[in-house]
């Protein structure tokens, strides 16, 4: 089941019979038995266990039992709380483990593994009695209380089903063992009682199932209650303790009590007459009672009580409880007259209806009339709501007052009973005369002043205690005392009713309920019982009361049998005829039927044929409805396409040109980076040779002077001066030739690698335009070049014409100098001296630039094979440029020290 983890255990279902509860060891569910869909779910903490959830009888509470011993009540239908028992007292303290309820719903009796039992009263919610079952039982396996008929569902017996496989029965009030079943060699398994009370079903031990008569068991339970005490002595309840309450069950059997000599508590029975008079036989009733005694109790308090009711009445009637015989009729199924008893009389109570129909059922089996008398239902159905639990003494009740107290009622069948009319009408007319006149004057008989009363039995004109009351007095009393009451009811209501003049007024009146107090009722009817005359009292034509005979039910024929059987007949004939009509008819609506069948499915046919055709029409539109679709799909597919490839081209195309636009600004940056640094490069050299031809000029200037100091010491060596300084001058030039290539290689080099790396990510990115931009970059750079060549052949040729004339200038400071050389020759040594540091010097230096142009040649290399970024390429650039410039400076300085 759904919502349950382990296996369910216990089902309760609701007296309405709407909901139910499913309960397992982990939740309990309730259930909507209408829909069948789960309403509320008691979820516990896994350490407290559920031991059972259950409806309490005839009531909206749900009762849950925990393992802990906790119990709460709760409202069925909002869940609330009620109230929570308390725990038990430690001195009996028991893990319950089975429970049992009365019909009333007051006792709640809870067992375990222990011999005693705990009595719960549920409405003062505290334990009120423990009882302590023999010690042959050490634990206690199933509770189960006896129903009776006839103690408003406060139950008395409990059936206590032990670990011995023994089910004892047990008085709850006097805690008095009454019976057992079962025994140590054939055990109970499990045991149920019927819902009357009647039987005990148990499934022994060894597989097989007996079935007992709790009527056979229970006869000691039977007998008559003891007489009527008065309490002396009595414990309050509020100074009950587990000690007080705790009683123990004997053993044996239950025994009579016996008269005590030395008992000191006097008992005092009602007072009545202890005379020989009473004791006679016809005054004894069966179950030990005494008709005059009740009949004393009854015009004492003017009712039985309540609880002993039914008995009484059982006892009064003397009832014989032929199961047999009413079996018998029973079985014989539903009448044919009250199959459709609903439809004539709809009650709301399906159980109730089902009872009704099945006793006028059985009455109509046992006596012909009754199938046929029209007024039975109401003249049951007030027994039938009242013994709606036990069939048996419902129709023993009915059958027992249509023998005595319904006496020449189906004299004149079908007419209602004149002659019991005429009888109330003259006890009428000899008590209030006045009233029958009124009766007479507006045309109202006893039919309708008497006999509405007489069919339903007063059911419609009194509430349920007044006629419990009323019939208390009849079922007591001669069969006459119905028919006074008629003419009573008609006495004591005389102010209304002469104040009716209209036939709707009284017939209204008769069949409603008045304001009319049945005490008074009741003492009329015992006034006219005693004052009638002798000549019209009914007891002359009445019958005294007459029991039903044991094991068979009498023969009821007290009616016109000709009447009977000649309706009988005719219903007979008629049922035939409508039988052969039905068959007719039905034969008729077959072949109306199929007819009708064939035309219904000649047009489902072609209904089928024309929905196929529909369909098929249906279907073809929408398969073009689809193809159209597809259609507008695939145009929007390839529209989104279109224009998801334009947008691409167009994306793709603004990336390449925003990337163009990127390269071409960077490559303006690097061509006006370089055309910044070839313009500081010609600042720098414009400004060295300005500086150097100042330095010249300076330098002409001294060799003038020099010239006209030393023109006259130079003379013999001059030659050898002038070839040493010619040879130098040959190194030297040779040295800068040198370093001049080395520098242009390594330019060409680092140009070659650039325009490699160049063409490399020219091709990759934009093959065409990228080598139109980088054409006209090379043809920007050679034109550039080409100035910057000749800018520099013009500084050349410049500095050229200079060292011409500085030559011609030192061939004459040489001859000068020679001239003067035998004067200077110690200075001569001392300068060649220092010639030769720095000629040193000048080594140290060129090997320094040959070890510097290596190394770049080697980096030159390096990047040839790991090309770098162009920042890098730019900063290798300027640095090669820079150092272009370094032979030049460094000639011109040699030339000047010179």
């Amino acid at each position: 089941m759904r919502g349950h983890e382990s296996s369910v255990f216990s089902i309760s279902v609701h007296a309405s019979g709407r909901y139910a509860i499913t309960t397992s060891s982990d939740t309990a569910q309730l259930w909507d038995l209408d829909t069948f869909q789960r309403k509320r779910k008691l979820n516990i903490r896994q350490s407290v266990g559920i031991q059972k959830v259950f409806f309490l009888p005839l009531s909206n509470t749900i009762l849950s039992c925990f393992k802990d011993n906790s119990i709460f009540a709760w409202e069925c239908d909002t869940l609330f709380c009620k109230y929570q028992l308390p725990a038990p007292p430690e001195s009996s303290s028991i893990i319950y483990k089975v429970f049992a309820v009365t019909r009333d719903g007051r006792i709640l009796a809870a067992g375990g593994k222990s011999n005693h039992l705990h009595l719960w009263c549920l409405e003062a919610t505290q334990l009120f009695r423990i009882i302590q079952m023999p010690t042959k039982v050490r634990a206690i396996r199933h509770l189960e209380f006896l129903p009776d008929s006839f103690d408003a569902g406060s139950n008395q017996v409990l059936g206590v089903l032990s670990q011995d496989g023994i089910m004892r029965f047990i008085n709850v009030q006097t805690c008095k063992l009454l019976f057992e079943i079962g025994s140590l060699d054939e055990g109970i398994s499990t045991s149920v009682i019927s819902p009357h009370g009647r039987y005990i079903a148990s499934i022994m031990e060894n597989g097989s199932l007996n079935i007992y008569s709790v009527q056979a068991l229970t006869q000691e339970i039977n007998k008559p209650p003891p007489p009527l005490v008065k309490v002396i002595e009595d414990l309050p309840k509020n100074k009950l303790n587990a000690s007080d309450v705790k009683m123990m069950v004997p053993s044996g059997r239950v025994q009579r009590p016996t008269k005590s000599r030395d008992s000191k508590i006097q008992t005092r029975i009602l007072k009545q007459d202890l005379t020989g008079t009473f004791e006679n036989k016809e005054n004894e009733l069966s179950d030990g009672l005494n008709k005059k005694r009740l009949q004393i109790l009854l015009k004492g308090y003017g009712e039985y009580p309540t609880k002993y009711r039914m008995f009484i009445w059982r006892a009064l009637l003397q009832l014989p409880e032929n199961h047999t015989a009413f079996s018998s009729l029973i079985d014989k199924g539903i009448h044919e007259a009250f199959i459709n008893l609903q439809k004539q009389y709809p009650i709301k109570s399906r159980k109730l209806l089902r009872v009704l129909q099945r006793t006028l059922s059985a009455l109509a089996h046992w006596s012909a009339i009754f199938s046929d008398t029209p007024y039975l239902p109401l003249l049951a159905f007030p027994f039938v709501k009242l013994f709606q639990n036990n069939q048996l003494i419902c129709f023993e009740v009915v059958a027992t007052l249509i023998i005595n107290w319904c006496q020449h009622w189906f004299e004149y069948f079908p007419n209602p009973p004149i002659n019991i009319l005429s009888i109330i009408e003259n006890i009428l007319a000899f008590h209030d005369k006045e009233l029958l006149q009124h009766f007479i004057a507006h045309d109202i008989t006893s039919q309708l002043y008497a006999w509405p009363l007489l069919e339903t039995v007063f059911s419609e004109v009194l509430t349920r205690e007044e006629w419990l009351k009323l019939f208390d007095n009849v079922f007591s009393n001669h069969p006459s005392f119905l028919l006074m009451t008629v003419v009573a009811y008609n006495i004591c209501s005389r102010a209304p009713l002469l104040n009716c003049t209209l036939k709707d007024d009284f017939e209204y009146f008769f069949h409603h309920r008045n304001n009319l107090d049945i005490n008074v009722v009741i003492r009329e009817v015992y006034h006219l019982m005693e004052t009638t005359p002798a000549h019209i009292h009914p007891d002359n034509v009445l019958d005294v009361f007459v029991a039903l005979t044991k094991g068979q039910y009498p023969i009821f024929n007290q009616y016109p049998k000709f009447i009977v059987d000649y309706q009988t007949q005719e219903r007979e004939r008629i049922r035939k005829d409508e039988l052969d009509y039905l068959r007719e008819r039905q034969a008729v609506e077959d072949m109306h039927a199929e007819v009708d069948q064939q035309r219904i499915k000649d047009e489902a046919w072609y209904q089928k044929q024309e929905l196929l055709r529909k369909a098929e029409e249906t279907r073809r539109e929408m398969l073009l409805q689809e193809e159209e679709k597809m259609m507008q799909q695939r145009q929007r597919l390839a529209a989104v396409k279109r224009e998801l490839k334009i947008k691409e081209l167009y994306l793709q195309d603004a990336a390449r040109r925003r990337f163009l636009k990127l390269q071409q600004d960077q490559r303006e940056m690097e061509l006006q980076r370089l055309d910044d640094e070839i313009e500081r490069k010609v600042q720098m050299r414009d400004q060295e040779i300005a500086t150097t031809t100042k330095d010249l000029e300076m330098r002409q200037l001294e060799l003038e002077s020099q010239k006209r100091l030393y023109e006259k010491n130079l003379t013999s060596n001059q030659e050898a001066i002038a070839k040493e300084i010619k040879e130098d001058a040959d190194a030297y030039r040779r040295k800068v030739d040198l370093e001049e290539h080395m520098f242009h290689k390594l330019i060409e080099t680092g140009q070659t690698q650039s325009r490699k790396t160049q063409k490399i990510i020219e091709e990759n990115l934009a093959k065409a335009e990228q080598a139109c931009l980088n054409t006209d970059w090379q043809i920007q750079n050679l034109h550039r070049q080409k100035s910057n060549d000749l800018q520099r052949n013009e500084g050349y040729r410049e500095v050229a014409n200079l060292l011409r004339k500085n030559r011609r200038k030192e061939s004459e400071v040489l001859n000068a100098m020679m001239e003067e050389e035998a004067k200077k020759w110690k200075e001569a040594e001392e300068k060649g001296f220092h010639l030769r540091s720095e000629k040193k010097a000048s080594a140290l230096s060129d090997e320094s630039r040959k070890w510097f142009l290596q190394q770049e040649m080697s980096a030159a290399l390096e990047h040839a094979e790991n090309p770098c970024n162009k920042g890098e390429m730019t900063l290798e650039t300027e640095r090669l440029l820079s150092l272009s410039c370094v032979p030049l400076v460094s000639l011109f300085n040699h030339l000047n020290l010179d």
